[in-house]
């Protein structure tokens, strides 16, 4: 009898656990943390510089308009990345905070340091080369007139 009453405390237990989890969970799929989330990850198109929910210019009807634009996109149930995109075509790649992680923006950061690296592996395997060339050395003739006059310009120079 112990046992069950352990086994259910138990059960019980995990399952409070589990609604927790669910009920703290739930506040993420919320519209209005989606709605802030995409406001910051936008620029106001109206060349102030700031991000799209805490621009504050007076009467700036660009920010007013985008975030209209932006609160029936979630109305519609878009996702995060529709909306950015939908935003980037209508306003172009300057309307983003950040750029998305496409492949050619991937391509844009990557590309540049490796081919740094390959020149500079390039280099090194260069100059390793042109280090390890060996040198041809003349030929020393062996004939007797270049061997005794070697021997008279040393004994000449013998001090």
């Amino acid at each position: 009898m112990r046992r069950l009453f352990r086994s259910s405390g138990l059960r019980l237990l995990q399952l409070g656990l589990v609604g927790l989890l669910a009920i703290f969970t739930m506040g993420s799929a919320d519209n209005a943390v989606r709605y802030n989330d995409l406001g910051h990850k936008m620029m106001c198109v109206c060349g102030c510089g700031q991000i799209l929910i805490e621009c504050n210019h007076l009467g700036c009807q660009y920010s007013e308009a985008e975030l209209t634009e932006l609160r029936m996109a979630l109305h519609q149930g878009k996702s995060d990345t529709e909306i950015l995109e939908l935003f980037q075509a209508k306003y172009g790649p300057t309307v983003l905070a950040a750029p998305m992680l496409t492949k050619f923006n991937l391509a844009a950061w990557f590309v540049p340091p490796v081919v740094l690296l390959i020149g500079i592996a390039a280099t090194i395997a260069l100059v390793r080369k042109w280090r390890l060339r060996t040198v041809a050395m003349p030929v020393v003739p062996t004939t007797t007139t270049f061997q005794t006059a070697r021997d008279r310009i040393r004994r000449e120079t013998e001090l």
